[in-house]
């Protein structure tokens, strides 16, 4: 069964490559992007300029061609269309990361070479934040620090290296960094700072953290007990009141 299967697998390649050379034999052309013949990737920074230039090679008549930013066509200039095909990124931003930028020959869309971007960008996690808090609750830090290459992520309190226990719980992917403070104490007052490294830069965000005091809290069933006794007082009192007004009148009237 095992020999079967590679048999099949071994004459399914062939038919690939044999379909491959055919393709090439029956158009006669091959394409290049930045003289490479096949699929690459293009390591890039953002906020620089990408230029790339799709050729046409071994071209006996005037071959058209196209470019497709994924799977969205690229319009291109009349005059920006035979044998020669350049399209510029400029600038190149994060969006850009892992897209695949593909020249395909118009008379036959099989003949093609896509380049993927690496778009490198350092991390970037916002502004600093006041955070106000009850004791005996949880808080959460949240540092949004999107990178490439990723970063890795320090915390500090009062610009001492945070040492992590029980009392704090760490989340990590590969865009959010969390810190969680378990119950909050006076003890926890103070700065804390999110610190993202990466080979392309680093950034920091401070939070300043106040623990309140806790505020009472009221058992509800009490609360609801003496609005009951409160409203029935009130109501015993006006009927008392009435009473002792209508006995007055009648002794009047008598």
């Amino acid at each position: 069964m095992m020999a079967q299967r590679s048999r099949l697998t071994a004459s399914c390649r062939v038919h690939i490559l044999v379909l491959c050379f055919l393709v090439q034999v029956a158009t006669g052309v091959e394409l290049s992007v930045n003289n490479h013949n096949d699929d690459f990737t293009l390591t890039i920074s953002s906020g620089s300029l990408a230029s790339l230039s799709c050729l046409a090679q071994d071209s006996s008549q005037a071959e058209e061609l196209l470019w497709y930013r994924g799977d969205g066509r690229v319009d291109l200039k009349d005059e920006n269309k035979v044998n020669i095909s350049n399209i510029c990124i400029s600038p190149v931003s994060e969006s850009d990361n892992g897209v695949a930028f593909t020249c395909r020959l118009v008379r036959n869309q099989s003949v093609q070479v896509s380049v993927v971007l690496d778009v490198r960008f350092p991390p970037s996690v916002g502004e600093d934040e006041s955070i106000y808090t009850e004791e005996g609750k949880d808080v959460t830090l949240t540092c949004n620090a999107k990178s490439n290459p990723q970063g890795q992520t320090t915390w500090y309190k009062n610009n001492a290296i945070l040492t992590l226990q029980e009392h704090y719980q760490v989340y990590q992917t590969s865009e959010i960094f969390q810190l969680t403070i378990k119950k909050v104490q006076k003890s926890d007052n103070g700065t804390y700072t999110c610190e993202v490294k990466s080979s392309c830069g680093d950034s920091s965000k401070d939070f300043y953290l106040t623990v309140e005091d806790k505020k009472p809290v009221f058992p509800k069933e009490a609360v609801i007990a003496a609005v009951v006794v409160v409203a029935l007082t009130v109501l015993f009192g006006i009927l008392a009141q009435k009473e002792k007004v209508f006995k007055v009148w009648k002794d009047s009237v008598s």
